[in-house]
């Protein structure tokens, strides 16, 4: 590749980390996870093609042939150009964000909960939220407050798993939460506060369908979602632990409902 190329692939990867239609995916798990759910992959980059295959045959047998159809080799200083934290695996790759009808999402009938995450402040533990919930087969995750849940460091967290179930932001609680006097959930989801001051949490007690809602670690969840909520349940802990990592919260709580 020419000097030129290679600035134009700079400002390429530099543009698609700001893009809300794009996702940039760093490391191979991430590619391998979007290829396995059927994303749309723009281009992807290795810095070391044997490596590439090496890890495709112990990880991804059955993607081996696309990885290496969809995969050119760049040098490793030139990755160092284009994300901010180049991966150990040297991979790194642009797709299209998929897309979420947020509306069919909560309209789905099926009984598994959705996560909602309200304000959360940590890019990584997003991702990770996301990570755990597609392993627990969740409906899909929402968020709530200015952080993108598609920012290229909570794809990191998730490694890639984004396109493995619905993952949206929400402009504000007008679609979730109690209705009118009779309360009625919206789109029959019932809201589901995973809040300290709560009834412990038993998993027989989550309904189908549960919007569960997770706060930030330190402030938790705000009042006008603790309003809003039909039901409010804790996390037993030992006494003296006053909280939990935001995912290992949605972890302890996606986990106990599938045992």
């Amino acid at each position: 590749m020419s000097e030129a190329d290679d600035q134009a692939l700079i400002r390429r990867y530099r543009t698609a980390r700001r893009d809300r239609d794009l996702a940039v995916l760093e490391g191979f798990h991430a590619l391998k996870h979007a290829l396995r759910f059927d994303a749309e992959v723009l281009e992807a980059l290795t810095v070391d093609p044997g490596l590439l295959r090496d890890l495709a045959a112990d990880l991804a047998p059955d993607l081996g042939e696309r990885l290496a159809a969809r995969t050119s080799s760049v040098a490793a200083d030139l990755v160092a150009e284009l994300v901010p934290q180049a991966p150990r695996t040297g991979v790194v790759a642009i797709a299209r964000r998929r897309q979420v009808d947020v509306e069919a999402l909560l309209a789905d009938p099926r009984p598994a909960p959705l996560i909602l995450l309200e304000d959360p402040r940590t890019m990584g533990n997003m991702g990770a939220c996301v990570r755990v919930a597609a392993a627990a087969d969740a409906a899909g995750v929402l968020t709530v407050g200015p952080n993108d849940p598609w920012h290229p460091d909570a794809l990191r967290g998730a490694a890639g798993l984004h396109f493995a179930l619905p993952v949206a932001s929400l402009a504000g609680y007008s679609r979730i939460g109690g209705e009118g006097r009779q309360r009625r959930p919206a789109h029959g989801r019932p809201l589901v506060a995973i809040d300290p001051g709560g009834e412990p949490l038993h998993a027989a007690e989550l309904p189908p369908r549960a919007i569960l809602a997770f706060g930030t670690e330190r402030y938790g969840l705000s009042e006008e979602l603790l309003e809003r909520a039909d039901a409010r349940l804790g996390i037993p802990m030992r006494e003296g632990v006053s909280s939990l990592n935001l995912a290992t919260a949605v972890a302890a709580v996606l986990f106990a409902r599938r045992a």
